[in-house]
């Protein structure tokens, strides 16, 4: 007999919840079969057998909250090599097939493809290691059966743009959130609906942010005219050449770095009564995925190119799309990008990803009359701010980062000298 029990998830993570077993009690497995999907505060992880043998019990039901080391199950080891004609069959009746592998595939698309039956042995996998994914199971229900995948009150497409969240993020297979009987008062009905352990990270962590930073704002604005004109000029190309296309993104990246590099207290942290400056430059890009927002890090970004900002972001999308990010992806990070703009907003306070003391946020690029040279101009123009931990971060330096971001930003050539 061996227990299969709840391991170390991960940087600072002490507990999941069983989001849904993919075996049953009197399952034989092999080793690398998926057992359980675990829901964690930052993503979904299938957890794998070991060792081959037989299910014999299941500790713990869908959707209980368990801790690294408790018990999920027993799997009986001596049971792995016995087949079931140990039981004769009729000698008219054929010998029962070997059950077939189960197909890999990501959790989004395992759950996708059980609620629209669709059989995932005959669904060709483009992920990793030739796993299924929600995109794969989706391009197996159109055409017709799209009416079925995305009802419009749950599905949204995102500008296909230079965006730091996915291209398209739809809505179809969320983790189930088991909601009770709605409550009908009168002719009004309420429905209560358990919280994921990632939304209920993201209010905690909110929550926190608010409480133990003190947090300020600050704002300013960039005229994108020279960076939307060299992308116009150099979107061909660039394309043809990394096999991706330039967006506004890695300048971003690029600028903060280089702002960073002037004012380090915003790449640091607090520990205790001590201040730890980071001189190395992790940076986080905030992507809208399902079931909450993600922060996946671009490592070492100083010493990344453009058109490898710009692959590691589009990869980070497309993982978000469809909930393969893994934990390594969500690790750390000492600076946070995030990119209101993709869904419209113009201005807003974006709030600190502790333990980091800065995260700068982007919002839509709009044309705006603005004075140049004493004339009024149409120019594409959008609002910059800066949030930050006023207890190591001074106003003057806030601002004088956020003026430095918008100068690299609107002169781009200033990035290849810092360079």
């Amino acid at each position: 007999m061996s227990n299969i029990v709840v391991p170390v998830l991960g940087e600072s993570i002490v507990e999941a919840r069983i989001a849904k077993w993919l075996k049953k009690p009197g399952d034989h497995v092999e080793v690398g079969d998926p057992l359980v999907e675990l829901e964690t505060e930052k993503t979904n992880l299938e957890l794998s057998a070991e060792k081959r043998g037989v299910i014999t019990s299941i500790a713990r039901k869908e959707g209980e909250d368990v801790k690294i080391g408790e018990l999920l199950a027993v799997v009986d080891e001596n049971g792995a090599g016995a087949p079931q004609a140990a039981a004769p069959a009729p000698a008219a009746a054929p010998a029962p097939a070997a059950p077939a592998e189960e197909p890999k595939a990501t959790p989004t698309a395992r759950r996708m493809a059980q609620d629209h039956e669709v059989d995932l042995g005959g669904v060709q996998g483009t992920g990793s290691a030739g796993r299924v994914t929600k995109q794969d199971v989706r391009n197996a229900l159109a055409p017709t059966r799209e009416a079925k995948i995305a009802p419009t009150s749950e599905s949204r497409i995102a500008p296909t743009s230079d965006k730091l969240a996915p291209t398209r993020e739809a809505k179809i297979a969320p983790t189930p959130a088991r909601p009770i009987a709605p409550t009908r008062i009168g002719d009004r009905t309420e429905e209560r609906v358990r919280m994921t352990k990632r939304r209920q990270t993201i209010a905690r962590r909110l929550v926190e942010a608010q409480q133990t930073a003190a947090m300020l704002t600050t704002f300013n604005e960039a005229d994108m005219t020279q960076i939307m004109a060299l992308r116009e000029r150099r979107k061909e190309s660039f394309k043809k050449e990394f096999g991706v296309g330039l967006g506004i993104a890695s300048f971003f990246v690029k600028a903060s770095i280089a702002a960073l590099r002037q004012f380090p207290a915003l790449n640091a942290e607090i520990q205790g009564d001590e201040i730890v400056y980071k001189h190395y430059f992790d940076i986080g890009m905030a992507v809208g995925a399902e079931g909450g927002l993600v922060v996946p890090v671009l490592r070492d970004a100083d010493r990344m190119t453009f058109p490898q900002i710009e692959h590691a972001i589009r990869d980070f999308a497309k993982k978000a799309q469809d909930g393969t990010l893994t934990l390594e992806d969500l690790r750390g990070g000492t600076f946070t990008i995030t990119n209101g703009g993709v869904f419209g907003s113009l201005l807003s306070t974006p709030i600190l990803n502790p333990p980091q003391v800065a995260i700068l946020g982007l919002h839509k690029i709009q044309d705006r009359v603005v004075p140049v040279n004493g004339q009024p101009a149409i120019r594409p123009m959008m609002y910059l701010a800066l949030s930050y931990d006023h207890r190591i971060v001074d106003g003057r330096e806030a601002v004088q980062f956020l003026v430095k971001v918008k100068e690299y930003i609107e002169d781009p050539a200033n990035l290849l000298i810092e360079g």
